[in-house]
């Protein structure tokens, strides 16, 4: 029995892990967060809106709409 790396083929038969934003294998969706930055901006204002540029905090105040951080704050029934 013939000793073979078997490093050298570990890689083979393994299949390649898709993007988990827009699940992409070969190439991301051109709307994907890794590529497209308006994309980013929008799904990290998301996660903190602290992030959000002065502009957009107007815009969406005179639109009638709040940001708040849910994690920050406190809910009571």
């Amino acid at each position: 029995m013939n000793n073979v790396d078997s490093a050298q083929y570990s890689g083979r038969n393994q299949a390649p892990t898709a993007c988990e934003h827009c699940q992409g294998i070969a190439d991301h969706e051109p709307w994907c967060f890794t590529c497209d930055p308006r994309v980013h901006y929008a799904f990290e204002i998301v996660r903190d809106s602290s992030l959000m540029t002065l502009t957009d905090t107007l815009i969406l105040h005179s639109l009638g709409a709040a940001w708040i951080n849910l994690a920050a704050s406190t809910f009571e029934l």
